[in-house]
């Protein structure tokens, strides 16, 4: 069987999922193959401070203002503020935002870690 050379994703036909930062709509997760997924994030509280051991992760803030907390130390965040994340970073927003959220290498549920 060929498989198709793309994925398309309508992100707001997928199901919101709950997360630590809020709720989630996850596209490309579920595949091993892909190198990356995209996730719509809706922060709905103060997130858990949490980090990857493998992920890298670019944040992208659409709607709201907060603050990023990036190894304990905090930094303002509005709508197009960018965040690179790398691995072993202990992160979470705060706030009441909407990101763009690229991991790298795609999501696994397994490299989500808490202190």
């Amino acid at each position: 069987m060929i498989m198709p050379n793309y994925q398309i994703a309508q992100l707001t036909e997928l199901p919101p999922e709950k997360c630590p930062c809020g709720f989630t709509r996850r596209a490309f997760a579920g595949s091993v193959e892909n190198v990356a997924s995209l996730h719509l994030v809706d922060i709905q509280q103060d997130a858990q401070t949490h980090y990857h051991k493998k992920m890298t992760e670019i944040y992208l803030v659409l709607e709201g203002e907060g603050q990023m907390e990036l190894d304990g130390k905090l930094f303002p965040v509005k709508p197009m503020t960018a965040i690179y994340i790398k691995p072993g970073c202990r992160h979470r927003a705060i706030g009441k935002l909407r990101i763009i959220n690229i991991p790298v290498p795609a999501f696994d549920t397994e490299d989500e870690w808490f202190d």
